[in-house]
């Protein structure tokens, strides 16, 4: 039987030197978000077409899935040079925490634009 983890970060994930760079990577992705959607498990971070956003994405997830391993990740990139999503879920209960966490990083509260079915 698999156990869950309870919804707080593991501080000590994260090697001590990969913590600052992680953070301002972080900060850096979602001052890019350009449109949030709340989703039934989550919440969905629009990307604008940016050719340095899915290396970041790809960073931020190696390291957060450490700290939080509550998350789950998805990454949707649309045709046509279209937008790039972050769909951040988990189970019941994980949206306050995203609000949080995330709305910690960008300095302002997650304000959804619209709601989505995952």
């Amino acid at each position: 039987m698999k156990t869950e983890s309870p919804f707080a970060c593991v501080m000590n994930a994260i090697e001590p030197a990969q913590r600052a760079p992680h953070h301002a990577n972080a900060k850096a992705l979602f001052a890019k978000v350009s449109k949030i959607v709340e989703l039934e498990n989550g919440f969905g971070f629009c990307f604008d077409d940016d050719p340095n956003v899915l290396a970041r994405l790809a960073e931020f997830i190696t390291l957060e899935k450490l700290c939080c391993p509550f998350f789950g990740f998805i990454i949707e990139v649309e045709p046509e040079g279209g937008a790039i999503w972050l769909k951040l879920t988990g189970r019941r209960g994980v949206k306050p925490f995203i609000r949080a966490e995330i709305g910690e990083i960008i300095g302002r509260p997650i304000v959804p634009t619209g709601f989505e079915s995952v």
